[in-house]
Parts: C-alpha cells; sequence; structure tokens
C-alpha cells in the first residue's frame, strides 16, 4: 500500500502568496483525491478531462524529458484552485490561455490556481510546461519510470503517469489520448493507439500516436528505445503492432514466439468477449529487469522475465483479456480489482481448455483443492480485497474459481451471455463488482447475492456443498491431478507483482 505523507509544499510561483480575490467567494478548491478509499490521494476533484495532448522530447542519454502537456477538461464544481498528480519540474502553467500561479504540494500534487475562479460547467484548457529526469524522482519511497540500457518504460499499477505527465490519475477520469515523442534518429518512441506519423528533422525523429477511445491514465504507457517493431492484421481484421528491445539475449525467441500469436488470440477471444474494442492491438518487450507484464491499452507490457522459461501464450491471453475486463470496461474504484484480475485469469483457463491442457473445471477443481481451510488464500476477499491484498493471488485463483460457480449456477447459455454482454453493456465506461452481480442477475434471471457474498466476500472457504467443485470432488477421494497448462498459468501468478 502506498501511504499519502504530506511534506511543505515547494512554491513555484510567488503569485501563489496573493489571496484568492473577491470574486472566487463561495469557490472552493478542488479535492485533492477523486474520492477511493485504497488510495486518498490519487486522482482529484472538481473537474473531469476529456482529452490529453503530450508533446515531449526526451534524451535517452541522461533520462531527460521536456513536455507541453495541454489537458481538456470541464469542471464538475465552482473551483477557486485545482490539482493535477504529477511529479516533474513545472515551469509554466496557463488556464484558458492566461498564466496561473501553481506550486508542489505533499507526495505528488501540483496545485494550480487560475487568475479568475472556474464556474462549475466550464470548459477548460490547460497547458503546463514541464522537465525533469524522471528516475531521480520518486512517491511514498517508490518509482514507476523504468530505466532500461537504451531509454526508458512507463508502466505500472496503479500508477504511473506522474513520472511524465500531469493528469487526474484515476480509472475514473478516462480520456482520449495524442502522444507526441521526439527522441534522436535510431531510438524509437512506443505508446499507445495507432501510430499518425513520423518526422525526422535534423537529427531527431518525432513518433505521434492516438488513442481514439477512452483510456485511464495508468493504462497509458511509454517506452523508448532501440525496437524491432513488427505490424500485421489479424485475421479478423485487428491491425497489430509488437516491439522487441534490441537486446533481449536468451529471452528474444520466446517473447515472439508468444508475442507474435496477438492476432490470433483477439481473435479467439473475441469468440467470448465480443468484437475487440480498440482500433489496434500489440504489446512490446523492453529490456527491463522487472518481472511483471500489465495491460496497457492496445500495447500490453511484457517483462523480458514473462519467457525466461519459454514461450507463454497464456500470459498473453490474461493482458490481452484485460482490454475487454479492465481496459474498455474499467473499474469504479481500486476495490473492484475481481473484475479486471478474475475474468482475465478465467480467460487463460478457458485457453487451457482450447488447448487441451486442462478444461475449466478441472482447474477449477485443481485450486480448490490446493488450498486447505486454513490456508491465508481464503482470507482474502476478491469482491474487496484491500490494498495490501489488491494483486495477491487469490484475488486471480479465488477470483477465477467464483467465475466458474457463477457458471455453474447460472448454466453456459446465460454464463456465456453474461461474458460477451458485459463489455458490451460498459464499454468504454466504468463498473463495480455490484453492477457485474446486477447484470449477471439481470441475464439469467437468478438472485446471485448468496453466491456473491460466499465466493467473494466471506473470509473463508466455502464449504463442500455449496463449492462449485464439490460435484467432481465427491466422486474420488483423491485430490485432483494437476492440469498440464498448470506450470504455465502459476508462471503468470506474479504477473502484477509490481
Amino acid at each position: 500500500m502506498h501511504r499519502r505523507i504530506f511534506v511543505p509544499g515547494v512554491l513555484a510561483a510567488a503569485s501563489l502568496l496573493l489571496a484568492i480575490p473577491a470574486s472566487a467567494a463561495g469557490y472552493a478548491p478542488g479535492a485533492p483525491g477523486i474520492g477511493d478509499p485504497y488510495y486518498p490521494y490519487y486522482g482529484n476533484g472538481g473537474y473531469d478531462v476529456s482529452h490529453y495532448d503530450l508533446r515531449l522530447t526526451y534524451r535517452p542519454a541522461t533520462d531527460e524529458l521536456e513536455g507541453t502537456a495541454t489537458i481538456e477538461a470541464r469542471t464538475t464544481q465552482d473551483l477557486s484552485s485545482l490539482d493535477l498528480d504529477f511529479l516533474l519540474d513545472v515551469s509554466e502553467v496557463r488556464v484558458d490561455g492566461a498564466k496561473a500561479a501553481f506550486a508542489a504540494s505533499g507526495q505528488h500534487e501540483l496545485v494550480i490556481t487560475p487568475k479568475a475562479p472556474l464556474a462549475k460547467g466550464t470548459p477548460v484548457t490547460l497547458v503546463i510546461r514541464y522537465r525533469g529526469v524522471p528516475s531521480t524522482k520518486s512517491a511514498y519511497g517508490f518509482s514507476t519510470w523504468h530505466r532500461t540500457p537504451d531509454g526508458a518504460v512507463a508502466a505500472d499499477e496503479p500508477e504511473s503517469a506522474w513520472w511524465w505527465f500531469p493528469s487526474n490519475d484515476h480509472p475514473l477520469d478516462k480520456a482520449t489520448y495524442d502522444v507526441s515523442v521526439a527522441v534522436p534518429d535510431g531510438t524509437q518512441a512506443i505508446s499507445n493507439g495507432t501510430l499518425q506519423s513520423t518526422v525526422s528533422k535534423l537529427g531527431w525523429t518525432r513518433y505521434n500516436w492516438r488513442s481514439a477511445k477512452p483510456q485511464a491514465t495508468y493504462l497509458t504507457t511509454l517506452a523508448i528505445g532501440k525496437f524491432d517493431v513488427t505490424t500485421g492484421t489479424s485475421e479478423g481484421g485487428v491491425p497489430v503492432v509488437n516491439a522487441y528491445s534490441a537486446d533481449l539475449g536468451d529471452n528474444d525467441g520466446a517473447a515472439r514466439a508468444s508475442v507474435e500469436r496477438t492476432g490470433e488470440l483477439v481473435d479467439w477471444l473475441s469468440g467470448y468477449f465480443g468484437p475487440y474494442p480498440f482500433s489496434s492491438a500489440g504489446g512490446y518487450v523492453p529490456n527491463t529487469t522487472t518481472g511483471f507484464a500489465l495491460e496497457t491499452q492496445t500495447r500490453v507490457y511484457y517483462s523480458p522475465r514473462q519467457f525466461a522459461n519459454g514461450s507463454n501464450t497464456s500470459v498473453v491471453v490474461h493482458e490481452l483479456a484485460h482490454q475487454w475486463y479492465g481496459d474498455s470496461v474499467s473499474l469504479k474504484g481500486w476495490k473492484d480489482i475481481w473484475i479486471n484480475e478474475g475474468f482475465a485469469r478465467y480467460a487463460q483457463w478457458l485457453w487451457s481448455e482450447h488447448e487441451g491442457e486442462g478444461t475449466t473445471r478441472e482447474l477449477a477443481d485443481y485450486v480448490y483443492a490446493s488450498h486447505p481451510a486454513d490456508d491465508a488464500f481464503w482470507t482474502v476477499k476478491p469482491g474487496d480485497p484491500g490494498p495490501d491484498d489488491q494483486f495477491d493471488l487469490a484475488v486471480y485463483d479465488r477470483g477465477a474459481l467464483a467465475i466458474q460457480a457463477l457458471r455453474d449456477e447460472i448454466g453456459d447459455d446465460a454464463f456465456f451471455a453474461v461474458l460477451k454482454g458485459w463489455p458490451r453493456e460498459h464499454a468504454y465506461g466504468n463498473a463495480s463488482v455490484d453492477d457485474f452481480r446486477a447484470y449477471a442477475e439481470r441475464v439469467s434471471g437468478k438472485s446471485l447475492t448468496a453466491l456473491f457474498d460466499t465466493w467473494l466476500f466471506q473470509p473463508s472457504k466455502p464449504a463442500a456443498a455449496t463449492a462449485a467443485p464439490a460435484a467432481s470432488l465427491a466422486r474420488t477421494a483423491r485430490p485432483p491431478a494437476q492440469p498440464a497448462s498448470w506450470k504455465s498459468i502459476e508462471a503468470t501468478n506474479d504477473v502484477h507483482g509490481h
């Protein structure tokens, strides 16, 4: 858990010392947090962002980043000031063209005070000029900016934006993006969405990326380095862009053998989840020392360590499943993480069945039997695990057990209708565990309160009489055999262990 610790703010403009004018009477500062109980100071109150335009220049040799962020937003209250989440050094802020006062506050807040207060419902354009060395910045004792031998990567969860662009950093405030990055010739800049153009001039190449569908801040990624980029189109018509660091060493072949199947796997998942929700798909494998993967929207981040033991399509399935469950439909609050991780894990189970390496039932039986009643595994509540256990194994495996239990309860016809209908119902929006339960009840015509409570909210192992695997377990006194797919699934247990 990243705890909020206030430190004295550094004044960035002397005009901050001026009193708010009388015309601002009745106006109030926007809250320094969006209201998420897991991370009280993540995101901000008082406005909603619709678009980020990021124009950046990066020098790999020194890790220097210079940028101008133009943010289109609308106020949701009468504002005397507002916060953005950001760590780099700001030189100028303008609000609707006029210079504004600004200051750093606490661990990661940038407080902006416009010349005139902003009325509720007002469109507002913020322009922030900044620069810095991201690798020298930290908050709450950690950094999510990953240096590589030839550049850097921004990818992490639940936060990564602070190190490279100012934002309203919470999934509730999704926006579209234009990300334009200039790097020295011979270096590439990879980001989300589609590459609109590249322009080379005087030893620099500028890459212009666009994400035209709403995207959460933590799902926005930047990778700079020397990559081998491959492009193609899936059989279903989805453009695919993959990128591999030039120095992956022994992991190169296995990484390519896994990630190059992205188009095939996107089409396969579409059979369960409905049409792919974005303009492109793909992934990138930079030369980082991290161990996790992350479902960054349209362009999945994979650590080379995911392929240290050979190819693993299971991890690719997991991250691509998130494009529907987590990216297109994002969580309302971080306590709703089960909707992301439980379904991505269950997609791995479906892939196992497709490959003939163990059915979803066999995997459910194996997981259920592998954890005795006194195992701490059962004390984690996937429906509200708490910030310390947000990425605990139980959120994944017990979360997938809950999905199998739902399938058993409502039957395959209703279950697969829910699986495909949910991403359509909440496309490009946000939803909670309660929203999912209500939707499953509407589709199936069954009350599911007790089932959801048992599998997602009780800190104990469900009794055999109520457990989804009970019928098959009752047929034999022997524990179920380990499915052939288990080792590849187990290898992704640390997929978000960061």
